[in-house]
């Protein structure tokens, strides 16, 4: 009996497109046979790594590093839609547009969108205070959505995320579609404090 020749290769084979170059990591003469994107906004360019390099540099990869938590939200979002846009139900897409009128355009005597103005520079001022404290930028709201202060350990955050897991997970609260919303958030925050907390520990150890 002739055994037919496997000729699928590898997960660990070099890439048959790779360039005939060394590795692009500085100083590594190892040939470069492993793409990986150069950043969230250029997927479709690439470093070309060693194998061990490739590792490397996928470890520490982070898709939304320098994005706000509600830009993260945002993007996790839009992901569950394909990226298409969406409007309310019995709406059409013209009828979403013309739901969010200019400010400008609007007759206000009574100066009530210049009260809403004036209270949104008020919150961007306390959210400029809020900039100065010590923690990262982008951790502030995941840290104030998970009831944390900064610093943090790992094993900490693990306590709380499990914490507040189970009591706002919708099997503990009949359903309850406000629940599931503030666990989605919960979630999110979770997983850009434990991001973080693993990437400083990486690049403590290199």
């Amino acid at each position: 009996m002739i055994k037919r020749r496997n000729t699928r290769p590898r997960a660990f084979d070099p890439d048959p497109d790779a360039p005939a170059r060394c590795c692009d990591m500085p100083s590594c003469q190892e040939p470069a046979g492993y793409r990986a994107p150069r950043s969230r906004d250029t997927l479709n360019q690439y470093y070309w790594f060693c194998l061990n390099h490739v590792r490397e540099y996928n470890a520490r990869w982070d898709y939304y590093k320098g994005m706000s938590p509600g830009q993260i939200e945002a993007h996790l979002r839009a992901d569950i839609g394909w990226d298409r846009p969406t409007w309310a139900f019995g709406q059409s897409a013209k009828g979403a547009q013309r739901a969010t009128p200019n400010e400008e355009d609007i007759l206000d005597p009574l100066d009530i969108l210049g009260q809403n103005r004036r209270a949104r520079a008020e919150r961007a001022r306390a959210q400029a205070y809020q900039e100065r404290s010590s923690a990262p930028a982008t951790l502030r709201e995941p840290l104030a959505i998970l009831g944390l202060s900064w610093p943090v350990s790992m094993e900490e955050a693990k306590s709380r995320y499990r914490a507040l897991a189970r009591k706002h997970h919708p099997d503990t609260n009949n359903g309850d579609r406000n629940a599931e919303e503030r666990l989605k958030k919960i979630n999110v925050a979770f997983t850009i404090v434990k991001t973080h907390l693993l990437t400083e520990s990486l690049e403590k150890a290199l």
